[in-house]
């Protein structure tokens, strides 16, 4: 599926990527509104992957203008308790969102966002938490269609047709799952094997190099180097990658000059797109990808 995807992701100060194929939203930073305009009416379901500012304080002004009764639906880390204290404070500062839904999630529970497509929850460890705390997420989107059972392949369509009515379709057919998306939020490169087989993968590169990970402070959560999420994608059958979340210490320049280099010293062939710190990225998957 070629999905259009509209993004904008600079480290610490506002990260959202809007699905708009599937009404599905990652993230929910600062200048959401002001970018989709009426496209945020198409917003139906938001996954926020963790509790930092600048992931979620474009929720207020979403719910302000498109609150309406069941939508839309925001899906958080079930831990993580600051979701809870802002859903009361904007029910209580504007009686009109109170319409807005909000449900804690648990790592793998499956959220049903249309008749075959569903998100699930992966956990990471950009947020330090216990081992059975959820407080920092990532996702997967599942779609899924019902296949007929290999020994009913060579059939003719008469006798399907008949078999159906009598056994019933469900009875001669699987369920097959497709890995349509995986969002990485924000966490370091870590078992990830769960990416695997996503059609798109969209993933954090806060830092160019390890060394400038080394250097950052350590106190606060945990971030990706591009340098190991591209060793990690060459690992991986991904058809995509999307990269986002660049520190704004880096220009544009030397974010497509590593990429580039990183691409070939990793052998990526596949395309790889980027949303650079400061920029609103439309239908990104139309771009040029940097690597080709």
């Amino acid at each position: 599926m070629n999905l259009n995807i509209t993004a904008y992701s600079t480290a610490l100060f506002a990260t959202w990527y809007f699905i708009e194929d599937l009404g599905l939203l990652f993230d929910a930073g600062d200048g959401l509104i002001s970018s989709l305009l009426q496209k945020s009416r198409k917003i139906e379901n938001v996954f926020i992957s963790h509790a930092d500012r600048d992931h979620l304080t474009g929720l207020l002004q979403l719910n302000q203008l498109n609150a309406r009764e069941g939508f839309p639906h925001i899906y958080f880390p079930n831990d993580s308790n600051s979701f809870r204290a802002l859903e009361e404070f904007s029910k209580n500062f504007d009686r009109r969102v109170k319409q807005t839904v909000w449900s804690g999630m648990k790592e793998e529970e499956p959220v049903q966002i249309n008749k075959n497509t569903f998100v699930q929850a992966v956990k990471n460890n950009h947020v330090r938490a216990a081992p059975n705390e959820h407080k920092s997420f990532g996702f997967l989107v599942y779609q899924t269609k019902a296949k007929l059972k290999e020994e009913y392949l060579a059939l003719p369509q008469s006798e399907i047709v008949q078999l159906a009515r009598s056994i019933g379709r469900e009875t001669m057919t699987q369920e097959v799952r497709t890995n349509l998306l995986a969002y990485s939020g924000d966490t370091p490169v870590e078992n990830f094997d769960k990416w695997n087989n996503a059609q798109i993968l969209i993933h954090e590169a806060t830092f160019l190099d390890r060394n400038d990970i080394d250097s950052s402070d350590t106190r606060y959560n945990k971030h990706s180097s591009l340098e190991d999420v591209l060793k990690m994608v060459s690992e991986l059958t991904l058809d995509a990658l999307i990269l986002g979340h660049f520190s704004s210490r880096y220009t544009h320049e030397q974010i497509d000059g590593k990429l580039k280099s990183l691409c070939k010293e990793f052998k990526i062939d596949i395309p790889v797109y980027r949303v650079l710190p400061g920029q609103t990225h439309r239908n990104i998957l139309q771009e040029t990808p940097v690597n080709h």
